[in-house]
């Protein structure tokens, strides 16, 4: 299919529960002020050998009353916080309710790289015991790791396409690419897409068994410290985040408010080994998305970094950043002041990037210091958020497998 004949795709609606708030109100004030949602994960102490005792958590957040045993009846709380996020993103499009979104031309593209840890753990038992008590016909759908994607698709009636992305720390934006494309080659119209993780103990000590977390328990504000040289790992949080992708002539149709313009996407593998980054294909996935949007490097003013605080992570992203952008593009990370929300980051990442672009301002990376020796030179922002208008941003994610993925937005005039 030929760029002239790609229909183009606008963002109408951004439903979020993020560990640093739900709504951008809450979110910006925490970012401005540079007060992070890190803390000490008290109930993790039981679990002898699990060394990282920090997590970043969803605060509280309402269910209206149609929440209940019948409808939630599937569903853990990967699959709940999604669903939420995605009733909150149909309000915010103006089309919670309205019959297009059971019309088949709706569907949903989302991930999670697992389902609820909860309901996985009840099989572990039942071949640890030989015995089935516990299960019930759901616990297999509160497990498995497209859960999100079809209890979204369950709860709002979608008879569009599912697709489901679990790809770990790029489900979320594999699964706003994928929707992308769905809508660009006229496949569907619109699309629910994003990512959730929940966090669980067990995720922790994934990372923990590779030494990559963090064991600053004393001092959970100063930690993560992506790019920083006294980093020491990451922090695992959790999160939700849905996307209304949309077709831009029905979206204008119905005069639906546009956030932004999706214009690239491209998602690769690395083909060398499951946990060690290679810096080649990183860029060659960053190309390929300014390669698909048709904008040259110097058209991005602004990178939103995967940028994990893991050693080898963090050394891989800012050589392949250096070998596209040199030291020309501001470049900063959200995951210090949320920690890794995993399936959830991709999403959350790119509406908060979004965001920051409209307003004409970005982040800083939080409990950056002093810039590590071995990572590329980057105009990492520092201290203080930056005032900066630009007219197109990306967003850059990388997941365990080798799988690399990379979004570029475009402003919407106001």
């Amino acid at each position: 299919m030929s760029g002239a004949s790609k229909r183009r795709v606008v963002v109408t609606g951004i439903g979020a529960l993020s560990p640093l708030g739900h709504d951008w109100a809450t979110v910006r004030e925490r970012l401005r002020t540079g007060l992070t949602a890190i803390r000490v994960m008290d109930e993790w102490k039981v679990y002898e050998g699990l060394n990282t005792q920090l997590g970043s958590t969803v605060p509280a957040f309402d269910l209206p009353a149609h929440y209940n045993r019948k409808t939630m009846r599937s569903m853990g709380r990967v699959a709940l916080m999604a669903t939420r996020a995605s009733e909150l993103a149909l309000e915010d499009a103006g089309l919670l309710g309205d019959p297009f979104v059971k019309s088949g031309q709706m569907g949903v593209s989302y991930g999670s790289s697992a389902g609820t840890p909860a309901a996985i753990g009840d099989f572990g038992r039942m071949m640890a015991d030989k015995s089935t008590e516990g299960i019930n016909a759901n616990t297999y759908i509160k497990m498995m790791s497209h859960t999100a994607a079809v209890n979204i698709g369950v709860f709002f009636g979608t008879t569009g396409r599912i697709i489901t992305t679990s790809s770990a720390c790029t489900s979320g934006s594999q699964g706003l690419g994928y929707a992308f494309e769905a809508i660009q080659s006229g496949k569907q119209l619109a699309m629910l897409a994003g990512g959730a993780e929940e966090l669980d103990a067990t995720q922790a000590a994934v990372f923990d068994t590779l030494f990559a977390t963090s064991l600053k328990n004393e001092t959970p504000e100063l930690t993560p410290r992506p790019f920083d040289a006294q980093r020491d790992g990451l922090v695992l949080g959790e999160g939700a985040c849905t996307f209304v992708l949309e077709e831009l002539e029905h979206a204008q149709a119905r005069g639906a408010r546009i956030y932004a313009e999706l214009i690239g996407f491209a998602s690769n593998s690395d083909g060398t080994h499951v946990t060690h980054p290679n810096p080649a294909t990183m860029a060659q996935a960053m190309r390929m998305a300014l390669d698909d949007a048709g904008v040259l490097p110097e058209a991005v003013g602004y990178i939103n970094a995967h940028g994990t605080a893991t050693d080898q992570g963090d050394i891989a992203e800012s050589q392949a950043t250096h070998q596209l952008f040199g030291d020309r593009v501001p470049v900063s990370t959200l995951k210090g002041y949320m920690g890794h929300t995993l399936g959830a980051c991709g999403a959350l990442e790119a509406w908060m990037s979004i965001e920051m672009m409209r307003e004409g301002w970005f982040a800083a990376n939080a409990n950056l210091a002093e810039p590590d020796p071995r990572c590329a030179t980057l105009d990492y922002i520092r201290d203080k958020p930056r005032a900066l208008r630009t007219d197109v941003v990306m967003s850059n994610n990388f997941a365990f497998g080798g799988i690399n993925t990379s979004l570029i937005f475009r402003r919407w005039p106001a």
